[in-house]
């Protein structure tokens, strides 16, 4: 056996390595699609995260910048484990520059909720913005779970469920944990929180 080091075998080597790993990506997509999968993914995260309801409808938000530049935040939905791409949004920061990914994230939770608010009160019509998540999922760790934390009680929306996931270790935090959720790499729900 041979292992090209240079030239085009060496290109060729990796291409079919990038292949491989797409085309396991794209196994696991339809492996976790599958509705009973994904009931026992929900399950999961109900059960790992300690939730008072299965988390059909999961909103996670991501804080985005160019070298401090041009932040913008997103917003995914997946309801019942499928992307709900109808319910994207992106958010242009409107009350900093520099990146502050904690101020960021509560501005725009600050924002989002607000119109849930005004929606549970009657004076809301956009319906991405009138239904109630069943789990907020932030991407980042304790700091940006505190702020989206500060963001709900300024609002005085105590009734949604939060939780923050690091990347790297796929940890997974929750408001009044001290320690993260560490869920087994081979979990639906871990997948599922992946996948959003």
């Amino acid at each position: 056996i041979t292992i090209p080091q240079r030239g085009a075998k060496r290109r060729l080597v990796e291409m079919v390595s990038v292949n491989a790993k797409q085309g396991l990506e794209q196994l696991k997509l339809k492996w976790i699609s599958d509705s009973t999968r994904m009931e026992t993914a929900m399950s999961e995260l109900q059960e790992e995260l300690n939730l008072p309801a299965l988390p059909r409808r999961i909103e996670c938000y991501d804080i985005s910048h160019i070298q401090g530049t041009n932040t913008v935040a997103s917003m995914s939905v997946f309801q019942d484990g499928q992307p709900l791409s109808s319910d994207y949004r992106r958010f242009k920061i409107k009350t900093h520059d520099g990146n502050d990914d904690f101020a960021s994230m509560r501005e725009v939770l600050n924002r989002r909720f607000r119109r849930l608010k005004n929606a549970r009160e009657g004076n809301e019509e956009n319906a991405s913005f009138t239904a109630s998540p069943d789990l907020v999922l932030i991407d980042g760790g304790k700091g940006q779970l505190s702020s989206a934390v500060e963001s709900m009680l300024h609002l005085g929306l105590q009734d949604i469920q939060l939780a923050s996931i690091a990347k790297r270790e796929e940890e997974v935090f929750l408001p009044d944990a001290a320690e993260p959720v560490i869920m087994p790499r081979n979990s639906q729900g871990l997948f599922l929180l992946q996948r959003a």
